[in-house]
């Protein structure tokens, strides 16, 4: 579907519902919607996003799904929520008070659903967002109750150092680590 450079603005501030559930293996958290995804209603929906093929590479999904597919990852016992629930253009349109009160929120979020791992696709947001300036792409030494965190390179194009296949690596790590922990494939 294509949109409109005015339809894509006119999704400005727009909320995109999570695809979440309790007892999830691991929670992906995406900074904040774009606006193709604020327009869809869809996570990571953006054509030159990488999060679905890596995601497929990294062995959470049997195939590539699509972002209209996004429910499915459930049946994966995976889901995907925001730092910041608010649609934007760029992520840089965001204050440093949204991403505090994002990671604020994102506790409760994980204290209610209690997932094994809280996968943020973004270690610059992790960082502002957890008050934490030293995380690097990880597993990180804090937790939000039981859940662990880890770290994601943001699967945005314009991340460009993080080829598909590195991101595909580093992701691949998350869910040795998510889907090992009871013998669970």
């Amino acid at each position: 579907m294509r949109f409109t450079p005015e339809e894509l603005q006119a999704a400005r501030d727009r909320l995109v519902p999570d695809v979440a559930a309790s007892g999830l293996r691991v929670l992906f958290c995406g900074i904040n919607p774009g606006l193709m995804s604020a327009a869809t209603g869809h996570h990571f929906a953006r054509p030159g996003n990488r999060f679905w093929p890596v995601l497929h590479a990294a062995g959470f999904t049997p195939r590539r799904l699509h972002p209209h597919e996004q429910e499915e990852l459930l049946v994966h016992g995976v889901g995907i929520t925001n730092v910041v629930a608010r649609a934007t253009a760029r992520a840089d349109e965001l204050t440093a008070e949204e991403f505090r009160e994002g990671g604020r929120l994102l506790a409760e979020k994980v204290a209610r659903l209690r997932p094994r791992w809280l996968a943020v696709a973004g270690v610059t947001a992790y960082r502002v967002a957890f008050d934490d300036k030293r995380a690097t792409v990880g597993p990180q030494p804090r937790m939000l109750g039981d859940t662990r965190i880890w770290a994601l390179p943001n699967p945005s194009g314009l991340n460009a150092h993080w080829t598909p296949a590195t991101m595909a690596e580093e992701y691949g790590r998350l869910r040795a680590a998510a889907f090992a922990e009871d013998g669970a494939a």
